[in-house]
C-alpha cells in the first residue's frame, strides 16, 4: 500500500512550478477573499509573499470554513500545489505560476476590521499608521523597508568582522557629558538626587576604548537626544559606530568608503562607482551652497560678481568689490518660458529662504528679459550669460548678500529648481565625501567659540598654534559622508594629547572645575598614554531611509516616534504613578504641557 505524500510546512512566498504536487501546509494571514462561480480564492500572506488558494465545494470541510473567512484572519491550510490555468498565471507575483488546492482550513484567529486597508499601498494618514503601528507593519512596504534594513545592518557586521574588528556594546547609563544637545536623564534610586544620562553617542567610550588597546572597534549603537524631531531626526536613533587606533584621516574614509560600496552591493545590489567624490566645506559652499551637496543634477553655483564691476546698480557694485560678498548665479533650464507670475512666485521662495529679493535674466530665442531691464545693457547680459554657460531656453536666478548668506540662499534655490525639474531622481545614489571643515565656529547666541563637529576633534596638523591667536582660522581634521543631500554621518581625527585637550575645554569657556567635573575620567584617561585614533559613526535611520528611497526615517523604523515625540501606539510618554515618583525622590513643579 503506497503512503501517503508527507505534508511539508512552507512560507507564502515560497511555492514555484516545481513544487507542483505536493502536499503543503501554510500559515499566514488572508490578504483578500473572493468569489467565483461556487469556487472560493484566497489569497494568504506572510512575510515573504503571496499565495493564491482555491478552495472547492466537493472539499465541504475546508469549504464551510473559508466561506466564514474575512481579511486579516488567521490561518492554518493544507493542500496540493498545482499550475494555475493557462492564462491565468500572475507574473507580478514570485508564486505567480502556481495555487494550492485545499483540503483543510484550521482558523488560528479572528480578526475585528482594520481602520485602513492593510492589503495595498493607498495613502493613510500617518496618525492612525502609527496608533495601530501592528497593522501597518503587515503592508508590503513596510516589510520591504525592514527587510532593506536588515541586509544593510548584517553587511555592516559582515564588513566589519572580515577586517577584524571587535563589536563592543557600550553602556546606555552613563554620566550626563552634553554633546550639543540636551540628555536624557534617568534618576537614580539607589544614589538620591542623582543622575544617569542616555548616550547622545559612545563618543568618549569608543576614544577610551582605544586607550584601552582594543585597536579596532566597531558597534550597532543605540543613541539618544531629547531634540525636536524632524524627517530624518529621532528622539531615540541607531548610528555605526566605528573607531580606530594608529589611523590618519584617509585610513578612516578609506576603510568607510570601502565599506558603504560593501553595503550598498549586499543589501542592493548596486555598485557605487569609486573613488566617491571628495570636496573640500569651501568649495562644496562655493559650487553647491551647501556643506551636504546633491550630486544627482549639475546645475553649479556660478559666481558673477565681475559682470557687475562698473554697474550704475548701487547694492551690486558694493557685493562685487566686497571680499566678503558674492553675487551667485542658479541656471534654471527651459526657464524662459516661464511667466512674470513664476518668477514672483520664484522671488517669494528666495525670501523664504532669507534672501532680501531676487534678479532674474531669461534667455527667450528673441532676446533677454530681466527683472531689472532698465539698469542691464546687452554688453553686461552677455558677459553673465558667458560666465554662467546659460543657453537660450533658460533663465538665471541671482542673489547678493554676504558670501556665507549668499551661497545658502542659492544653494537651497538649485535644489528647489532640481525639484521642479524633476532632475532630484529618488533612485539615484550620488555620494561624496566633504572634508576641511573648520574647527570652530561663532555661537549665535553668545559670539563665543563653538565646536563645529565636537571638542574631541583635531586640528589639522601643524595648527594647534593658532588656537590662540585665531582659532577660526583652524581647519579640523573632520569628514562628512553625504547622499543626495543627506549627511550620512560624521567622522574625525580625535585629539589625543591631555593637555591640547584640556585647552579646547577652555577655549569653549568651561572652567577647570567645570572640566573636571563634566570630563575628568576621559582627561585623566588620556593621561596614561593614548595613541593617535580616529573613526566615524553613520546614522543607520538615515541611510536606510535613503536605500529605500523613502523621505521620512519613521518609514524604516519598527516603531517611531511622531513629530513631537510621542509613541502613538504605546501613549508614550505618560504619567506614573506618585509612589514611583516618591521612591525616586522627584516631585513634579509646574502644570503639564502639551508640546
Amino acid at each position: 500500500m503506497p503512503s501517503l505524500p508527507a505534508v511539508v510546512k512552507r512560507s507564502c512566498g515560497a511555492l514555484r512550478a516545481a513544487d507542483v504536487g505536493a502536499e503543503v501546509e501554510l500559515n499566514g494571514w488572508i490578504h483578500r477573499r473572493r468569489d467565483h462561480g461556487g469556487l472560493i480564492f484566497l489569497d494568504l500572506r506572510d512575510r515573504d509573499g503571496l499565495t493564491q488558494l482555491v478552495v472547492d465545494p466537493a472539499e465541504a470541510g475546508a469549504f464551510a470554513q473559508a466561506e466564514a473567512l474575512r481579511n486579516e484572519y488567521v490561518v492554518r491550510v493544507t493542500g496540493t500545489v498545482r499550475h494555475r490555468p493557462a492564462g491565468t498565471e500572475n507574473a507580478k507575483l514570485a508564486t505567480g505560476e502556481v495555487e494550492v488546492a485545499v483540503s483543510g482550513v484550521v482558523l488560528l484567529a479572528r480578526a475585528e476590521v482594520p481602520p485602513f486597508p492593510v492589503n495595498s499601498d493607498e495613502d493613510v494618514d500617518e496618525s492612525l499608521r502609527l496608533e495601530y503601528r501592528y497593522l501597518d507593519l503587515r503592508r508590503a512596504k513596510m516589510q520591504r523597508n525592514l527587510t532593506i534594513r536588515h541586509k544593510i545592518v548584517k553587511a555592516m557586521r559582515d564588513f566589519f568582522d572580515e577586517r577584524d574588528f571587535l563589536e563592543i556594546e557600550t553602556p546606555c547609563l552613563i554620566k550626563s557629558t552634553p554633546e550639543g544637545a540636551r540628555d536624557y536623564l534617568v534618576p537614580s534610586r539607589v544614589h538620591r538626587h542623582e543622575f544617569y544620562a542616555l548616550p547622545q553617542s559612545p563618543q568618549i567610550l569608543k576614544q577610551i576604548l582605544m586607550i584601552g588597546g582594543i585597536g579596532r572597534y566597531m558597534q550597532i549603537a543605540r543613541c539618544f537626544r531629547d531634540e525636536d524631531s524632524r524627517a530624518d531626526r529621532q528622539p531615540e536613533f541607531t548610528q555605526l559606530d566605528v573607531e580606530m587606533s594608529f589611523v590618519d584621516q584617509d585610513d578612516v574614509t578609506s576603510i568607510m568608503e570601502e565599506c558603504i560600496a560593501y553595503v550598498w552591493q549586499r543589501a542592493l545590489g548596486h555598485e557605487i562607482p569609486r573613488p566617491i567624490p571628495r570636496f573640500t566645506y569651501a568649495e562644496a559652499q562655493k559650487r553647491f551652497g551647501s556643506d551636504k551637496p546633491d550630486l544627482r543634477f549639475d546645475l553649479e553655483l556660478r559666481d558673477v560678481a565681475g559682470a557687475f564691476l562698473g554697474t550704475p546698480i548701487k547694492f551690486l557694485q558694493e557685493h562685487s568689490t566686497s571680499e566678503g560678498s558674492r553675487i551667485v548665479a542658479v541656471r534654471y533650464p527651459g526657464g524662459a518660458s516661464l511667466s512674470r507670475r513664476d518668477f514672483d512666485a520664484l522671488t517669494e521662495t528666495a525670501k523664504s529662504f532669507g534672501a532680501g529679493g531676487l534678479i532674474w535674466l531669461s534667455f527667450p530665442a528673441d532676446g533677454w528679459k530681466s527683472s531689472i531691464q532698465k539698469l542691464l545693457d546687452d554688453a553686461t547680459v552677455a558677459t553673465i550669460q558667458e560666465m554662467t554657460g546659460a543657453d537660450e531656453g533658460d533663465a538665471l536666478l541671482l542673489v547678493a548678500g554676504s558670501a556665507l548668506e549668499a551661497s545658502d540662499i542659492a544653494g537651497k534655490l538649485r535644489l528647489h529648481v532640481g525639484e521642479r525639474l524633476g532632475l532630484r531622481d529618488p533612485a539615484a545614489y550620488a555620494f561624496c565625501w566633504v572634508l576641511g571643515f573648520p574647527l570652530f565656529e561663532r555661537d549665535p547666541e553668545t559670539g563665543g567659540v563653538f565646536p563645529t563637529h565636537h571638542p574631541f576633534t583635531s586640528p589639522a596638523p601643524g595648527q594647534e598654534g593658532l588656537l590662540e591667536s585665531d582659532p577660526f582660522a583652524m581647519i579640523a581634521q573632520h569628514y562628512d559622508l553625504v547622499l543626495n543631500g543627506f549627511e550620512l554621518g560624521s567622522g574625525s581625527i580625535r585629539i589625543h594629547d591631555a593637555d591640547f585637550q584640556q585647552k579646547i575645554f577652555e577655549v569653549f569657556g568651561l572652567s577647570a572645575e567645570e572640566i573636571e567635573n563634566r570630563f575628568g575620567f576621559f582627561t585623566k584617561a588620556l593621561r596614561y598614554g593614548a595613541p593617535p585614533h580616529g573613526g566615524m559613526a553613520w546614522g543607520i535611520d538615515r541611510l536606510a531611509m535613503l536605500a529605500c528611497g523613502e523621505t521620512s526615517i519613521r518609514e524604516v523604523i519598527a516603531f517611531p516616534k511622531n513629530q513631537v515625540a510621542r509613541d502613538l501606539m504605546m501613549d508614550a510618554p505618560s504619567p506614573v504613578a506618585p509612589a514611583q515618583l516618591n521612591e525616586l525622590a522627584i516631585a513634579l513643579k509646574g502644570e503639564a504641557k502639551k508640546p
